[in-house]
């Protein structure tokens, strides 16, 4: 006799409900969650010409800001070296970004959101395209920035590379140049350190970004020299470059 392919499906439906009913539930398959457990979802990136402002005004707070694992400094800031380059400047190391200016403090978090995106042209418009554009090659200053990144990642997408900057972004930061027109917050804030000072806690931070072969390197060199990132207090994307 011939049985329409509907009710062979009703059927079936009808059994797999049946037996839900006696065991209990249906098991379903947990969603999983990277970075939080609220939305993923990438807000919308902002036009392209859109001033850094407006790509400011509403970061999303779906990617949690990141952090020290540990923060062992008391009170969240110690004293630090002199800043490599201008050793009439003391550098204030800080663990906590609750006490940066709310401008550095709102790019922070919206480079975070761009870089783990997972999208390059996220970070264009924090980067001050123009006269003023964020430095990341020292080479060619006027270089499109995000030409300059991708060129720098070890993958086509640029995904390597926006990874350094979200670890980057995880540690503490220095405040340095107070007071002066070469006033900035960089991260990490070893990049302000003598490297031959470190404590094992320090470089637990430190071996978070490179390798110990890496570390090695420095040592010789006689400083940080991978990447750092620096925002001024009026919260504009100074720098991302890798080295000295």
């Amino acid at each position: 006799m011939y049985t329409a392919p509907g009710k062979d499906l009703r059927r079936s439906i009808a059994l797999i409900l049946a037996v839900s009913t006696l065991s209990g539930s249906i098991a379903l398959p947990l969603p999983a969650f990277a970075f939080s457990s609220q939305s993923m979802q990438p807000a919308a990136p902002p036009a392209a010409g859109k001033p850094v402002e407006q790509a400011l005004e509403a970061p999303g707070k779906s990617i949690p800001m990141p952090d020290p694992l540990v923060n062992n400094q008391s009170g969240g800031t110690s004293g630090g070296a002199a800043t490599p380059g201008n050793a009439a400047a003391k550098a204030e190391m800080i663990f906590d970004i609750g006490k940066a200016p709310e401008p550095v403090r709102k790019l922070r978090e919206a480079i975070v959101e761009a870089a783990a995106s997972g999208d390059l042209e996220r970070l264009r418009p924090l980067m001050n395209v123009g006269p003023n554009q964020t430095q990341v090659s020292a080479d060619d200053p006027s270089e499109d920035p995000i030409k300059a990144l991708h060129d720098l990642s070890g993958d086509p997408d640029g995904i390597e590379v926006l990874s350094i900057l979200l670890d980057v972004l995880s540690t503490g930061f220095a405040h340095v140049g107070a007071g002066t027109p070469e006033e900035m917050y960089v991260w990490p804030y070893f990049a302000e350190k003598d490297i031959k000072t470190l404590t094992a806690p320090e470089k637990v931070d430190l071996m978070r970004l490179v390798t110990a072969g890496d570390y090695a390197d420095m040592l010789e060199f006689g400083g940080y020299s991978f990447y750092r990132v620096g925002i001024t207090p009026d919260g504009k994307w100074k720098f991302f470059s890798p080295g000295e």
